[in-house]
């Protein structure tokens, strides 16, 4: 996840200085030098991004699956515990 967010938004940010030098017709070579800039700022950006939501979507699903198995353990002793009862006879 860290490296396509950093993907994602250095190439926008790149494609985004582009794209104004061009309807501004800015020189090429300045164009250029500010289009890596954005790249390199903007993919170091995206890949604290990325990393921040990996972490976040790691820890959610941990979370998520700790409550599911303490859930069915629990549900596992409920029916030992209800097995195991001795049963009334009349």
């Amino acid at each position: 996840m860290t490296r396509s967010f950093a993907l994602c938004l250095g190439a926008l940010a790149m494609a985004l200085v582009v794209v104004r030098g061009a309807l501004f017709g800015e020189l090429a070579d300045q164009v250029a030098s500010e289009a890596i800039m954005a790249l390199l700022v903007f993919t170091a950006i995206g890949w604290i991004a990325g990393w921040i939501a990996d972490y976040l979507v790691r820890d959610a699903v941990e979370v998520s699956f700790r409550r599911r198995v303490d859930w069915y353990r629990q549900g596992v002793a409920e029916s030992v515990r209800l097995e195991n009862k001795p049963s009334e006879e009349s």
